[in-house]
């Protein structure tokens, strides 16, 4: 019989791969935002949110994917 556990990556390697990914994108489009502010800005706009939240999912995908990296 095949063991093929220990070929096969953590879920959680890839969830920290995806927030990375998109906490990139979300980042980038709120240093884009700082850059060119839209038109009509909305009601909370001047938290930056797009930064915080860009920010917190870039941190959190990397926690996932170092903390996981080396897991069978």
């Amino acid at each position: 019989m095949i063991d093929r556990t220990s070929s096969m990556k953590s879920i959680w390697y890839l969830v920290g791969l995806l927030l990375m990914a998109l906490g990139a994108l979300v980042l980038a489009g709120g240093v884009g935002d700082l850059v060119s502010p839209p038109a009509r800005a909305t009601v909370l706009a001047h938290l930056r949110p797009n930064l915080w939240w860009g920010a917190v999912m870039l941190l959190a995908g990397a926690a996932f994917f170092l903390t996981h990296r080396n897991q069978a």
